[in-house]
């Protein structure tokens, strides 16, 4: 490898580690105390202490007590009652509902398992619910309906969706007011939807809501699922989506409350963490605006928390009887099911930069994926076959850049006679190696071109193996048992800088074939540190990454070492020639004009 190529090597080297520092989890040290949420850190579920538990009561009866002093004349009889609640229970999800505010209690995914094997569970517990509906009254009450109590069209009990029972099921919740009127809020729930519709109905509420705008809120985020919680907190935001623009809120630093308030009408919100979200969808009343709004905390044992809160402003004209439609999605962020919706929701999917990367991940490498994987059911496979076949279409460009290398390694000897020759002139010895490359048909920039151009596919593939749901707690073989995290074979008794204190098998695998890949390209002895330096550098950069982005590495190495043999069991007793210069055609076009005869 020449010089002009190793210099091309490290140059990428760098662009990926920038690339990956952008992209990969950053842990914060600050610890907090006194933190309301159970959270699930990097190796340790840390509960919530006694002590804590108690001043969090404390907060939660004073805060009652408050809500107790603020529910205006209208909603003075809702404060007290008995909760009641109904399961719904479907192929896809089971989900439990409250008549204390008419909320969204639970919201287990059957299909998907936290990392410590329960079902996944998107609704905070400790806000004992969700999805909500904000109004100010007359009477200059702010009024948040999960404080009150509801009646139920139906009785308590569990009701079953599936092929043998109904498909759907309607439920009503309704909150009288003094003054006679009522807000509905009904919720129909489908078999083989992740989700349910959502109608809220005002009737005779003129004297009663204020402002002529009322707000459908989710205010806890989504409950954590991964084991890691910097890796997960670092993937959750919040969005709202108008007019093809998307904009978004995400809570990066400790403490410090992210926020945007909008106006307008708003297609959807939405919140996320890594593999899961939520969003709301008006579909019948165009909204006013949006609110979102996200903080970030930091937990025990270097582990941190993201929650964010979204509303829809909805617009209320003071009529006898008003009504808006919604559709609530609450479930994977897959992008057959976000493209299903016909409104762009896989946008809040992160496929990398959107002008160049994300069309590479979401058009080419997400649908050849789902192919193969139609065929090939192990995940792992499915990675080597897509390697493989990444490796086929780039030959052209690889091909390419072994000979090269081969040729400028057969320069060398020559190239060090001109540096002995010309050292003490280094504008003449550029000069004279420059005329050797032309003089040989070798071009210097041809060994880190292709490397270049593989750049955008190596990033595509970054984004789509770090968070693809599909290779989410997917086995390979033997030790490595989710395909999403790194495959940890050894946990150090201390933390080492880069490192970190667990070690990958896998990407030893792939420091190892980096390193014999290097040592058959590398033969220009100034370069002998290239040999060892690079596949350690990327080893230690690459162990926190997950295993199945690394199994990727891996087997592009191997392959690449495969068909580094066969290029030099071509060309290695082919001897260097020097190309013939082109000879030029005299006189162009007019030479080729029919000659006049020559007067006698």
């Amino acid at each position: 490898m020449d010089k002009q190529s190793t210099l091309g090597l490290i140059l990428i080297f760098v662009l990926l580690v920038a690339w990956m520092m952008w992209n990969s989890p950053q842990t914060k040290q600050p610890q907090v105390k006194n933190q309301k949420q159970e959270i699930v850190n990097d190796s340790v579920k840390t509960a919530v202490s006694q002590a804590e538990k108690k001043e969090i009561a404390a907060r939660e009866k004073q805060s009652a007590n408050t809500a107790d002093q603020s529910a205006g004349k209208y909603f003075e009889a809702r404060k007290k009652g008995t909760e009641r609640i109904i399961t719904i229970e479907s192929d896809s999800y089971k989900a439990e509902l409250s008549t204390k505010g008419g909320l969204i209690k639970t919201w287990e995914l059957k299909k998907f398992k936290s990392w410590d094997g329960v079902p996944v569970q998107l609704v905070d517990y400790d806000h004992k619910g969700d999805l909500t509906i904000l109004l100010t009254t007359s009477d200059g009450k702010v009024i948040n309906t999960r404080d009150l109590y509801f009646d139920a069209n139906v009785p308590d009990g569990h009701v079953v969706l599936n092929k043998e029972n109904n498909y759907e099921f309607e439920i009503s919740f309704t909150l009288p007011s003094t003054n006679g009127g009522k807000l509905i809020k009904t919720m129909k729930f489908r078999n083989g939807e992740y989700g349910l519709d959502l109608d809220i109905q005002l009737i005779n509420l003129a004297p009663v809501v204020a402002n002529y705008e009322y707000e459908l809120a989710w205010e806890s985020g989504i409950r954590y699922a991964e084991r890691n919680s910097v890796d997960e907190a670092n993937f959750g935001a919040a969005y709202a989506y108008a007019g093809n623009e998307l904009a978004d809120v995400d809570a990066k630093q400790v403490d410090k409350k992210e926020q945007k308030d909008f106006s307008g009408a708003i297609d959807w919100i939405a919140v996320r963490n890594k593999y899961f979200g939520i969003v709301l969808i008006p579909v019948s009343t165009l909204s006013d605006g949006a609110y979102i709004e996200g903080s970030r905390k930091a937990m025990p044992n270097e582990g941190v928390y993201e929650t964010y809160n979204i509303s829809l402003k909805m617009p209320f004209k003071g009529g006898d009887n008003e009504h808006a439609a919604f559709k609530i999605f609450m479930g994977p962020l897959d992008h057959g099911i976000l493209s299903s919706y016909k409104i762009n929701l896989e946008k809040i999917m992160n496929l990398g930069w959107a002008w160049i990367i994300r069309p590479i991940s979401e058009y080419i490498m997400l649908p050849v994926f789902s192919a193969i994987h139609y065929i090939v059911p192990n995940w792992g496979f499915v990675i080597i076959i897509f390697s493989l076949l990444i490796k086929l279409v780039l030959h052209p460009l690889s091909k390419k850049q072994m000979e090269s290398m081969k040729r400028m390694q057969k320069l060398q000897p020559m190239m060090d006679e001109i540096r002995e020759k010309y050292k003490d002139d280094p504008q003449k010895m550029n000069s004279s190696i420059m005329n050797l490359y032309k003089e040989y048909g070798v071009n210097p920039a041809g060994g880190c071109l292709p490397l270049l151009l593989q750049l955008p596919i190596m990033y595509a593939l970054f984004a789509v193996l770090r968070g693809s749901i599909q290779l989410r707690q997917a086995g390979f073989i033997w030790w490595i048992k989710d395909l999403s995290v790194p495959d940890v074979i050894v946990t150090l008794p201390f933390r080492l800088p880069i490192l970190g204190q667990d070690l990958s098998g896998i990407v030893l695998v792939m420091g190892i074939s980096m390193f014999f890949q290097s040592k058959m390209t590398i033969t220009d002895p100034r370069q002998k540190a290239t040999v060892w330096m690079m596949p350690i550098m990327m080893t230690l950069v690459l162990n926190s990454l997950p295993s199945g982005l690394n199994l990727y590495y891996a087997m592009f190495n191997i392959l690449a070492i495969g068909q580094q043999l066969l290029i030099n069991k071509k060309h290695n007793d082919e001897p260097l020639r020097k190309i013939e210069p082109k000879k030029k055609k005299r006189g162009g076009f007019l030479a080729r004009l029919p000659q006049m005869p020559k007067a006698k």
